[in-house]
């Protein structure tokens, strides 16, 4: 990195330190507390229910400091995983120097680093949803060879007051600017606070969602950030979430990322893009054609696409979402282009001229090769998902398309060229298999695949049984078909889980 990118870089970390995250040291951490002026840190870490937990200290010494930050401190795990018994809970939170960032909100200067867990034998626990993404890649890479990079769409509905100045037009938010959009600025400030927390973000845009009831309007934002190392992939997400509902606090006005807030209208999606590496080198392309290897990852992952669901798809409300004509998949199958199926191949910029020259004649003519920006994205993944342990299973998914004999065949069997949606290709989605249409139903196909994710040592199973018996205790089974055309009683189970993961 040249001074002039330090200089840029929105963490003020790196601007200070004139390093990347990753090459923080706890060395690092003290001198930029020292010459900030930083009065207290604060130590954030995942609990079972996704969200971001946080222990605070007052820094009294730079003894106290550096002992803190060497030895980690000690939590009470059975109340933050429900797969930990009372009598043996005790956990170690040890914190990750490159994820430290100041926090962007609090009013006493302070610094945040996210933490792993580790048990008393100072070993990564076996069954903590980070430790297992982790492991899941590993896997991935020793058996195959290949890497995965991944980044993250996060949706979420802003729930204000009423506004009747510049009413938008109901479900056509897509790419609208301000006055017509109210919370623009939301959407700026989260941004700007992502970034200097370390996130890449590619971008923010308001989406498709808005609509109003007797109290409330509701407008439909995304982020999407930019592609990376699984693990950075998912400490930003979660970051996200976090950060988001902190602006909107502090705006007076709720943010949630739950995947249906009312029926008939968009639900919220966290779509995942994927990019399989090899020696630093995106190869999701071969000579501007889907490769073969693209292909064996996306059959690995369409196999356990029903199973998947357990860990992208964890409340009711997910499969108010995933139903047919409303953008969000239901068939399990792949195209290019195609938002009607479960993976999506995106337009890239292989087959694209100069077009920055023909849009600007003053311009050089220099045609570039962009083929690194091309991914496949997973579609079904909503705001309920358990982020490491869905990256985990993606992770997986891409191992097993590997290991699977036909997976090139179940490649081009999944394929479809159609708009899937549409009625008069029934005939095709006849052939396709479908995701599950509850949780109970995840449950299911997640015992049934069990295998395919313990191979390996990757997923335990305390960790698959327990996410089982957690989806199976919402009894969902036919919950969609009999509520669905129940306003009330789809309002209870939207407010219920209005603020998942």
């Amino acid at each position: 990195m040249n001074e002039d990118q330090y200089v840029l870089n929105p963490n003020p970390l790196v601007r200070h330190l004139r390093k990347l995250p990753h090459e923080f040291t706890k060395e690092d951490i003290i001198k930029y507390i020292e010459d900030n002026e930083i009065q207290m840190l604060n130590f954030r870490y995942v609990g079972g229910d996704g969200r971001l937990k946080s222990l605070n200290f007052v820094i009294q010494s730079r003894e106290h400091l550096e002992g803190v930050l060497s030895a980690g401190e000690r939590v009470d795990g059975s109340s933050l995983f429900s797969f930990l018994e009372a009598g043996s809970s005790d956990l170690y939170v040890v914190p990750r120097f490159k994820t430290a960032f100041v926090n962007p909100f609090s009013e006493i200067p302070a610094l945040d680093i996210l933490c792993s867990y580790f048990d008393k034998d100072g070993n990564p626990i076996a069954s903590a949803p980070e430790n297992i993404m982790r492991k899941a890649h590993r896997a991935l890479v020793e058996k195959t060879g290949y890497s995965l990079e991944v980044m993250g769409e996060i949706e979420y509905y802003v729930i204000s007051e009423h506004d009747e100045l510049f009413k938008a037009t109901d479900q056509k938010g897509y790419h609208e600017s301000t006055p017509f959009v109210k919370w623009e600025q939301l959407r700026a400030d989260a941004m700007l606070a992502l970034a200097q927390t370390g996130a890449q973000i590619k971008y923010g845009h308001s989406e498709v969602g808005n609509f109003s009831d007797d109290e409330h309007e509701y407008e439909q934002n995304e982020i999407e950030f930019l592609p990376t190392n699984i693990e950075d992939a998912a400490d930003q997400l979660i970051i996200a979430k976090w950060v988001l509902r902190q602006v909107a606090y502090e705006y007076g006005v709720t943010v949630s990322f739950a995947p249906k807030i009312t029926a008939g209208k968009a639900g919220s999606g966290m779509h995942i893009h994927m990019r399989p590496m090899k020696d630093g080198k995106n190869v999701t392309l071969d000579n501007g054609e889907i490769s073969e290897v693209s292909r064996k990852v996306i059959a690995g992952i369409l196999d356990l696409a029903p199973s998947l669901s357990a860990f992208g798809n964890t409340i009711p409300t997910s499969y108010f979402r995933l139903v047919p004509h409303q953008e969000a998949p239901t068939n399990i199958c792949w195209g290019m282009r195609n938002r009607s199926t479960l993976i999506r191949v995106p337009l890239g910029w292989s087959g694209a001229s100069d077009m920055v020259k023909t849009a600007n004649p003053l311009e050089v003519a220099h045609p570039g090769d962009y083929s690194d920006k091309q991914t496949f994205e997973f579609r079904c993944p909503d705001g309920s998902a358990d982020i490491y342990l869905l990256i985990a299973g993606l992770c997986v998914g891409a191992r097993h398309g590997f290991e699977m004999p036909d997976a090139l065949a179940f490649a081009e069997k999944t394929y479809v060229d159609v708009n899937i949606f549409d009625d008069k290709h029934k005939h095709r989605t006849d052939t396709l298999a479908q995701l599950p249409i509850s949780c109970v139903q995840a449950a299911k196909y997640l015992r049934e695949q069990a295998g395919v994710y313990m191979q390996h040592g990757v997923f335990t199973t305390s960790l698959i049984e327990g996410t089982a018996k957690r989806l199976e205790a919402f009894k969902d089974e036919n919950l969609r078909e009999k509520i669905s055309c129940n306003r009330e009683e789809t309002m209870k189970l939207v407010r219920r889980h209005l603020h998942c993961g």
